[in-house]
């Protein structure tokens, strides 16, 4: 089963699944599996980024299927992302080049700007400067400078596209305001204890499309303390629809969030749940059942990157 695709903004078609792969922890051979299988159960949609370590296997895992016929490169969209520290205009060129030689392909689909936020650069292995008290070492580029290199990805071939990942609504007027090639995405946290209705429909009005990371509350998260709260995936207002359909509540809150207009790019390293995740095109919520959901919204975020609120730029000191 291959997922359908939605039309980006500027035209390009990307998958309304993908498949995450950030991995915490693991040993990055652990993704490189995960991505065979992926492709195997039909997966073409590829979310990746720098600061995962982990592009070079993603690649190797690509490559392999495309040699073995399974899938041709012009089949699978994949997107990357630009990390903190590499947020200087003359830095972002040759930051999308790395990533490309990492993946062994000569065009991403789809390039983010990771965070809004700027680390300043120590070294080039260093990802996450601290100062000799620990404290995280804060650039201030500007992220329209950020931006403009960002276009100029895409006027040397390296990228189809191109967008914004955790900017808020002021954030991406920011850049519109500037922008000669407009951001067709904005990845954002997104699940039913947080659906983003707010910024979904300020996107929507922008023609921005929105990718849904953590689609189930990011369990596995290595940040979480045992008082944080977790995404209830398992509400019974979502059970009752499962069983309904006869799907798992996994796969109604993925198609819940496709039926609300979200690009969902749930990760796993199971091959059952990889198969899983993508059987969801067989079966489509009501509105009475998409309202049923919508009500668990309790602007939960899961994800809020704490170690850059003392950052000029960080993004979720607003409502959107």
């Amino acid at each position: 089963m291959t997922a359908p695709t939605h039309t980006l903004s500027n035209g390009q078609k990307i998958p309304v699944l993908g498949l995450g792969t950030w991995q915490g922890g693991d040993d990055p051979s652990v993704v490189k599996q995960a991505i065979q299988d992926a492709v195997d159960a039909g997966y073409r949609h590829f979310d990746c980024a720098f600061i995962y370590c982990n592009e070079k296997e993603i690649g190797e895992a690509l490559r392999g299927k495309i040699a073995e016929g399974v899938v041709k490169r012009e089949d699978l969209f994949i997107t990357t992302k630009l990390w903190n520290t590499m947020h200087e205009r003359e830095e972002v060129v040759p930051a999308c080049k790395k990533s490309l030689e990492n993946f062994g392909f000569d065009y991403i689909d789809l390039y983010l700007v990771h965070w809004p936020v700027t680390y300043k650069e120590t070294n080039k292995m260093d990802l996450w400067p601290l100062d000799e008290k620990g404290n995280p070492m804060y650039g201030n580029v500007d992220f329209l400078d950020t931006w403009r290199g960002m276009e100029e990805c895409v006027k040397l071939g390296l990228t189809k596209s191109i967008g914004l990942s955790n900017f808020n609504s002021q954030q991406i007027d920011h850049i519109l305001s500037i922008a000669e090639i407009k951001p067709v995405m904005n990845q954002v946290e997104c699940h039913p204890n947080l659906n983003q209705k707010k910024l979904r429909d300020f996107c929507a009005q922008r023609g921005i499309s929105i990718t849904a990371y953590s689609p189930f509350g990011s369990p596995k998260r290595t940040w979480a303390k045992p008082t944080d709260p977790q995404v209830t995936i398992e509400a019974p207002e979502i059970v009752a629809i499962s069983q309904k359909y006869g799907k798992t509540p996994a796969q109604v809150v993925l198609r819940y969030l496709i039926d609300i207009g979200t690009i969902p790019i749930p990760k796993s390293s199971s091959k059952e749940r990889i198969k899983q995740n993508i059987n969801i095109f067989d079966f489509k919520l009501t509105p009475g059942e998409i309202a049923t959901i919508n009500s668990l919204d309790r602007g939960l975020r899961i994800c809020p990157a704490e170690q850059f609120k003392g950052h000029k730029d960080y993004p979720f000191n607003i409502e959107f």
